[in-house]
C-alpha cells in the first residue's frame, strides 16, 4: 500500500507554469501505475495524464502538448509539469496510484491549481 501527499499547486496566470509533485510513501511505488485527475467545480473528475510501471504515457486530449507527466522511482515520486496553463486548467488536481498486479488504488487529498489574471 502506498499513501499519496500532492504538492505545487497554487495560483499562477494565464501562460504561466507549475510543476505538481505527488509523493508516495512505502518502497513499492515502482509497481503502480500513477494518474494524475482533476476536478473543476460543478465538473466531473476527470484523468489529465497517467505513466504506467515502464513510463508510457497517456493525455487527455485538452493537455496534450502543454503538459508532461514524469516519475522518479528512485524518489518516490510522479510529476506533472504543466505549461501554458490556462483559465479552463483550473481544479483540484490529485493524484491516484494502481497497483500492476493487484489493482489496489490509492488517492492523494489533492492540489488546487487556479490559473487567473
Amino acid at each position: 500500500q502506498v499513501q499519496l501527499v500532492e504538492s505545487g499547486g497554487g495560483l499562477v496566470q494565464p501562460g504561466g507554469f507549475l510543476r505538481l509533485s505527488c509523493a508516495a510513501s512505502g518502497n513499492i511505488f515502482s509497481m503502480y501505475t500513477m494518474g494524475w485527475y482533476r476536478q473543476a467545480p460543478g465538473k466531473q473528475r476527470e484523468l489529465v495524464a497517467s505513466i504506467t510501471v515502464g513510463s508510457s504515457t497517456n493525455y487527455a486530449d485538452s493537455v496534450k502538448g502543454r503538459f508532461t507527466i514524469s516519475r522518479d522511482n528512485a524518489k518516490n515520486t510522479v510529476y506533472l509539469q504543466m505549461n501554458s496553463l490556462n483559465p479552463e486548467d483550473t481544479a483540484v488536481y490529485s493524484c491516484k496510484g494502481r497497483h500492476s498486479a493487484t489493482s489496489y488504488e490509492s488517492w492523494g487529498h489533492g492540489t488546487q491549481v487556479t490559473v487567473s489574471s
